[in-house]
């Protein structure tokens, strides 16, 4: 469950020779990224979204393959050959919702790392026949930022000319990109804890096909390019809906309360600064599900007595409840409650276990009338 992608560039010509390159990759286990290269002498280019697939395919259980797709993507190469392509890795595509947000907070930890980056600088001269030749092979290298780190790649990629004013980037082969490279595999843990599955494996294969239009010219035609069906091109992200189905409210619930982003310092209820980026995510949730009545829940490990631990669970669950009155969330919307060391996720006997009961959960219902 993990994404790459690998992007092109392009060129145009009549009086100039063309040059194109692209780039990309991105993610392990889930998700995937790409990236354009230069031109000569020439126009600029943007990447068209509606022509452009990425997909990426991930194995868990050791032998269920599964292929998802990133759907929003944006991507200029500067005719100087600079190019970046950025994907909004909140419009991860799974298919089903609940998978979707799993994949949003506990894989790629979106609420603090929304979008994956890569830069690359093509060298014209390796794409200097594409005018003629319609059709190039090549190798590029690209830097990728994914999750807050940066690392240095390279893709196998076919660049085509489609017209003067349009340039295919695809990925010969499939793109392993690997997990452990980006710091998230301690989230493919909680991946498998989310959706009760077993041997997810930390490698992703990406593919990709970008199309990219000389700027100023007519994109429509690209729209033949990829394929026609519905899952090709954007899609409208949380951020652009008004307000969520009761399904979507419990599914973003059950997953945010699986994050363990909220923090507090050792016996103490204060809120740590780290935790703004997840309470700012579960205000924007609160605040779409306004028929919802949502009770945040505290829990300890079983360090110290019970009674201590019941109190400091309800001092907890009261300052994030406060925290996300203060942002304007209605207070007879939230209520607040400590079950201290009762019903535990994990046995307490190791410090990773009591790490995982030590948490803040959030649970919506209907109103009683």
């Amino acid at each position: 469950m993990f994404e790459a992608v690998a992007f092109c560039t392009m060129t145009k010509s009549r009086s100039w020779r063309l040059a194109a390159r692209a780039l990309g990759l991105i993610l392990a286990c889930g998700l995937l990224l790409f990236v354009p290269e230069t031109a000569n002498a020439g126009p600029n280019w943007t990447l068209d979204p509606s022509a452009s697939v990425i997909t990426y395919q991930s194995v868990k259980k050791n032998t269920i393959v599964e292929t998802n797709k990133i759907r929003n993507i944006t991507g200029t190469l500067s005719s100087a050959g600079d190019a970046k392509v950025t994907f909004d890795l909140n419009s991860v595509d799974t298919g089903v919702d609940l998978r979707n947000v799993r994949m949003r907070f506990l894989f790629f930890e979106t609420f603090k790392y929304p979008t994956a980056e890569l830069t690359a600088k093509v060298d014209p001269a390796a794409f200097a026949d594409l005018a003629t030749k319609r059709r190039v092979k090549s190798t590029l290298p690209f830097r990728l930022n994914l999750h807050g780190v940066d690392k240095d790649l390279e893709a196998s990629i076919v660049v085509t000319m489609i017209s003067d004013n349009m340039v295919s980037v695809a990925s010969e082969a499939p793109v392993a990109v690997h997990v452990e490279d980006f710091g998230l595999l301690p989230n493919v843990d909680k991946l498998q804890q989310a959706a009760n599955v077993t041997n997810i494996v930390p490698t992703a294969s990406v593919s990709f096909d970008f199309v990219f239009t000389a700027d100023g010219s007519k994109p429509a035609a690209a729209q033949t390019v990829a394929a026609s069906t519905a899952d090709v091109g954007p899609v409208a992200t949380d951020a652009a809906k008004a307000n969520f189905s009761d399904e979507e409210c419990l599914n973003r619930f059950a997953v945010l309360s699986r994050t363990g982003a909220i923090y507090f310092r050792p016996a103490s209820a204060r809120l740590d600064a780290k935790s703004r980026p997840l309470l700012t995510e579960v205000e924007g949730v609160v605040g779409k599900c306004p028929s919802l009545k949502v009770e945040v829940s505290g829990y300890t490990d079983s360090d110290g007595s019970p009674d201590a631990n019941k109190q400091l669970s309800e001092r907890r669950a009261h300052a994030v409840a406060d925290a996300l009155i203060a942002e304007g969330i209605p207070r007879n919307q939230i209520s607040a409650a400590g079950y201290g060391e009762e019903r535990p996720v994990a046995a307490n006997d190791t410090p990773k276990n009591k790490a995982l009961n030590r948490r803040i959960e959030f649970s919506a219902t209907k109103p009683v009338n």
